[in-house]
């Protein structure tokens, strides 16, 4: 079988599920908004009774919550969360599956370079990312478009999940590098998870101090916040530069990786 459609058809089943989570999370959160807007309860006082530390993180502070938008903006973060996550544990466990399932002698019997596979299967990768991204797109587009109330809305959307397929593509080749270059391949997801919390963390930490702007940079959740995304021009050119650096180096770490790579079958 051909090895991306080997790959499209083991991924699957894990797709799907991490389509409908991310249905579910937009569905719900979406619908949290219209549960406050027909309390009559004014959300921006109702959240501003929050403790400061905690809208910072949840950039809550940043947005009108009385507009649909406003509301889609800190549901953001959690999408971005949802996406990242999902993008790092494939590209740790796409790299490593053959050895983990003692099928990486059926694969490479075939006539296929290493190159050639793993190119293949960042393919594949890309794909599952590309559905689950288009998935978010649509699902964000019918919720906010419901409940907008003729407000703008199509092109904060659209732009705010451009920057958050970036980051998707940007974790992936980071989980790729990892499940290339990791010799235990049962703990590659576990290692990319912690890089991308750690990242996450340090985000949060750059929100909460000030003197910590300057490591902003180190941190892909800084490069596209909903805020600075929709209100702020677009997506930024530096942080955009800096993503597609970070991918391309990590995807290259990786075909090196798994060139020198010794297979435990």
């Amino acid at each position: 079988m051909n090895v991306y459609w080997r790959e499209m058809k083991a991924h699957r089943k894990a797709l799907i599920i991490w389509c409908i989570g991310m249905v579910a999370l937009i569905a719900s959160g979406m619908g949290k908004y219209a549960g406050f807007s027909s309390s009559g309860q004014s959300m921006d006082e109702l959240m501003g009774a929050m403790p400061e530390s905690l809208q910072t993180i949840t950039g809550m502070g940043s947005f009108d919550l009385s507009l649909a938008t406003g509301f889609y903006g800190v549901l953001f973060l959690y999408m971005v969360l949802l996406a990242t996550v999902h993008a790092v544990l494939l590209g740790a466990t796409i790299i490593s599956k053959e050895e983990r399932d003692k099928t990486a002698e059926f694969l490479f019997v075939k006539p296929v370079s290493r190159t050639k596979v793993i190119v293949t299967k960042m393919f594949a990768a890309l794909t599952n990312v590309l559905v689950l991204s288009i998935v978010s797109a649509i699902t964000s587009l019918l919720m906010v478009g419901y409940y907008s109330d003729g407000e703008p809305y199509i092109e904060s959307i659209l732009v705010t999940i451009v920057g958050m397929l970036i980051l998707q593509i940007l974790f992936l080749t980071i989980g790729m590098m990892v499940g290339a270059g990791y010799k235990k391949s049962g703990k590659a997801a576990s290692l990319s998870s912690a890089i991308l919390l750690l990242s996450f963390l340090l985000s949060v930490a750059v929100d909460l101090n000030d003197a910590l702007e300057g490591l902003k940079y180190f941190t892909p959740f800084k490069y596209f916040e909903a805020d600075q995304v929709m209100y702020g021009g677009g997506l930024d050119p530096v942080y955009i530069g800096l993503s597609v650096a970070l991918a391309v180096i990590s995807a290259l770490l990786t075909l090196m990786f798994y060139r020198k790579r010794d297979l435990h079958v």
